[in-house]
């Protein structure tokens, strides 16, 4: 490690560790841009054929990486606002 580098390091999983514990607060503040199918169903509350239904339906938006399925949780926010908007309005 040299010694210009960022006191936040990626272990070999991937996930990023703070050499100082006053860093923490930091990592706990960095929210996700996507999740994978299974972390979707869980935000949601909801089966995981029912999502699948909402990604071909188009109420769920979805990316492919690779063999990657990636959910923006931005779409699942837009969604459970949509759906509060439709049962309110």
């Amino acid at each position: 490690m040299t010694a210009t580098r960022s006191h936040l390091d990626r272990t070999a999983y991937g996930k990023e560790t703070a050499d100082n514990p006053s860093d923490l607060h930091n990592l706990s503040s960095l929210a996700p841009i996507t999740v994978r199918i299974p972390e979707a169903t869980r935000m949601l509350g909801i089966s995981r054929s029912r999502v699948y239904e909402l990604i071909t339906s188009g109420d769920i938006e979805v990316i492919k990486l690779g063999r990657s399925t990636l959910v923006p949780v931005a779409g699942l926010h837009a969604l459970v606002q949509r759906l509060r908007e439709e049962q309110l309005g």
